[in-house]
């Protein structure tokens, strides 16, 4: 069999966007699903326009807020420039949700059927060179560093209504996520999630595993409701209510070591 033409042409941009620090900041932000851009090869993925709006299709919100958290704190960013129905940068390579065929009741059509070729290319061209800037920025750091993942969630999912405000994931480090967690819940404005509306494990995400829990890192998944984050208004008033928590997070986890 012979091997498929690379998917990524001249034309597509890079799987990802790197905004470097201006500051001595201690956090390294990243943004598993800031983007939807499709390769051109892909089409549409048999998508229709109006679905490419959704969540299915990216964290509504979040590349606003991680834009201007990353001015206000001066901090590495790096984003996911592809849709995750192309790949979904928060799965490990060949996890059943990866490549989804079917993400809240839309048939994903160009996912349907994928062939083992395609979706190795997919991992190959769009997946790894994300996380190995990731990878890289890590490396590069000569003093102690927070992985901060950004994501934004539906109000509803499935037929349920989701009241949480914004909730912090967490699985091996519980001391960060206690710290954000009571730092949120002492705003006195927002219904909190804890593992809320989704758990973290080992296999369920891949940045943080991967990145942070596999090296010891200390980190948060931040996940944000989408109403709250859909118009510039919210952006900023998240990432500046962020701006002002993450510091305080810091400081009581370098405390606590």
């Amino acid at each position: 069999m012979s091997e498929l033409p690379p998917l990524l042409g001249p034309e597509d941009p890079l799987p990802y966007r790197v905004t470097k620090a201006t500051g001595a900041s201690p956090f390294i932000l990243v943004s598993d699903h800031a983007g939807r851009e499709v390769p051109r090869a892909l089409g549409r993925l048999g998508v229709e326009e109006t679905d490419w709006g959704r969540h299915i299709a990216w964290d509504i919100g979040i590349r606003g807020v991680g834009v201007q958290l990353q001015a206000l704190l001066g901090a590495d960013l790096v984003e996911q420039v592809y849709s995750r129905l192309v790949i979904d940068s928060n799965r490990a390579p060949g996890h059943p949700t990866s490549i989804p065929a079917v993400s809240d009741h839309t048939t994903i059509g160009a996912n349907v059927a994928l062939s083992a070729a395609c979706r190795a290319r997919r991992e190959r061209e769009i997946l790894h060179p994300y996380h190995d800037q990731i990878a890289a920025l890590l490396r590069q750091r000569q003093t102690p560093v927070a992985l901060i993942a950004l994501h934004s969630f539906t109000p509803r999912m499935n037929g349920k209504d989701r009241p949480w405000h914004v909730g912090i994931l967490h699985h091996r480090d519980t001391r960060s996520a206690r710290i954000m967690l009571d730092l949120l819940r002492q705003e006195g404005d927002l219904c909190v999630g804890d593992n809320e509306p989704y758990v973290l494990t080992a296999t369920s995400d891949y940045t943080v595993p991967y990145h942070a829990e596999q090296g010891g890192l200390p980190y948060l998944e931040i996940e944000i409701r989408q109403d709250l984050i859909e118009n510039e208004a919210g952006q900023i008033s998240w990432a500046q209510r962020l701006a002002r928590l993450l510091p305080l997070y810091w400081n009581a986890i370098s405390t606590a070591h």
